[in-house]
């Protein structure tokens, strides 16, 4: 089975969805078969900002044929603001397109997660991940809610992450939990491995890539598209 990425969203998370499925390939012992599309980080900002839902589809739409023709039986966007538009995007789709949000809501529904805080993108705070989690309730930065997308997009932007940011987004994440009884923080920004990777923050963090490297994983290894 041949899985297709759109990429580029932004670069440091492509580079780790990589990597990761490299090796959780190799640790399941299965063939890893993959393209990576490369998709404009800052258009799609702004399209989802302005809630431009078909057009930013039908960018998708491109790349999604691009995938296809590459062979890809299955295809992911590596980025949750990405997912304004699933909905869109999957009618159009000529393949599979594997849903990154629901992949999140069934993982806080099996491990009792009823009150979930998220960091990520400007667009993805004010629209409490649009809306997208139906049986989560979901809570964002109070406090530090500008400092923290902010921070965000300078590190997704540059692909690195200095010690004042990754203090920040610590900071921000502990205090949904403390403050808004958060049960977990989701790193609901891709590119957030470069703060949270091989450390301990201090509370129960939940990490969008490696959820999404495992769906894939059991997808290919059970040889079949749902």
């Amino acid at each position: 089975m041949h899985i297709g990425l759109i990429g580029g969203l932004g670069p440091a998370a492509t580079i780790s969805y990589y990597t990761r499925l490299i090796a959780a390939f190799k640790k399941a012992e299965l063939l890893l078969s993959l393209t990576i599309e490369h998709a404009d980080m800052n258009a799609l900002l702004q399209r989802a900002a302005e809630d431009q839902r078909a057009e930013q589809a039908e960018v998708f739409a491109t790349h999604l044929d691009r995938l296809a023709g590459a062979g890809s039986d299955i295809a992911l966007i590596t980025a949750i603001t990405g997912h304004f538009c699933f909905e869109e995007t999957q009618a159009i789709s000529p393949m599979t397109l594997m849903d990154g949000t629901g992949i999140i809501e069934t993982y806080c529904h099996d491990n009792g997660i009823k009150t979930l805080g998220i960091l990520g993108s400007r667009t993805t705070l004010e629209t409490n991940l649009f809306g997208l989690l139906k049986t989560v309730e979901v809570v964002v930065p109070q406090d530090q809610f500008e400092s923290v997308w902010s921070a965000y997009m300078k590190m997704a932007e540059t692909g690195i992450c200095s010690e004042e940011q990754r203090m920040l987004f610590f900071e921000a994440g502990q205090a949904m939990i403390d403050d808004q009884q958060a049960d977990a923080v989701l790193l609901a920004g891709t590119d957030l491995g470069l703060a949270f990777d091989n450390q301990t923050p201090g509370f129960r963090a939940i990490d969008v890539i490696e959820l999404h490297v495992d769906a894939l994983v059991s997808i290919v290894a059970a040889g079949r598209l749902n």
